[in-house]
């Protein structure tokens, strides 16, 4: 290895490192917010607000947190190829069960309110992203895993796998921050703790994606 690619692993090893710490704030942060200033979280509530309140959880945790997990898995698992594959398409599938779950419990806050479904900004680009990401996954696995195409085949489709991964996590991360300022809207939040602590929560978010994104490019280097 020369010293050009040495430089650009240990780049690409410090930035997952910090994209490792953005996602946990932002977990964090996000449970704070859900469970003191919203209620708690719980799907089958008879109050709206619960139910609602699994909508960001679930979809952040899936559709974001995980899928850069999984993303970093080549940069944070020492192991075989295959292990490292396995894992990567395990946690995108997690990814994919948590965003159902996470659609179908504002769909049915909707219901409950009796709101319209995809009217915002928001909803458009998250179910969008959650439309690709689906189709990203199975053409993923059935390149890559099972059956499996070609050598040559593989060889060719890998890059706009990875620029096809790396485009879902930012419009995920695009949909995350129109959802909290659409939902801050809704709660008129000015200045208040609870605005402040949203305002942060999306940050982290952002900084997550930024960092797994770094990590991902720089590790392309190596």
């Amino acid at each position: 290895m020369d010293a050009g690619s040495t430089i650009y692993k240990q780049s690409a090893s410090r930035l997952t490192v910090i994209a490792h710490l953005c996602g946990i704030l932002a977990i964090i942060l996000m449970l704070v917010w859900l469970l003191h200033y919203r209620g708690g979280i719980e799907y089958h509530s008879d109050n709206p607000d619960r139910v609602f309140n699994a909508h960001p959880f679930f979809m952040f945790c899936g559709l974001i947190f995980l899928v850069g997990e999984a993303m970093m898995t080549y940069k944070t698992i020492s192991s075989a190829m295959i292990i490292q594959k396995s894992i990567h398409m395990f946690l995108h599938l997690i990814a994919l069960c948590l965003g159902i779950v996470g659609i179908c419990a504002v769909f049915r806050f909707h219901d409950m309110i009796q709101a319209d479904d995809v009217y915002s900004l928001h909803s458009w680009v998250g179910l969008s992203t959650f439309c690709l990401f689906c189709l990203q996954w199975v053409f993923g696995f059935f390149t890559f895993m099972f059956p499996k195409a070609g050598k040559q085949t593989r060889a060719s489709m890998l890059p706009w796998h990875v620029c096809g991964g790396r485009a879902l996590l930012y419009m995920a991360t695009c949909a995350a921050l129109t959802g909290l300022i659409e939902k801050a809207t809704f709660l008129e939040l000015k200045h208040h703790r609870e605005s402040r602590l949203i305002n942060f929560t999306g940050l982290f978010i952002l900084l997550f994606g930024i960092f797994v994104d770094l990590s991902v490019a720089l590790a392309r280097y190596v």
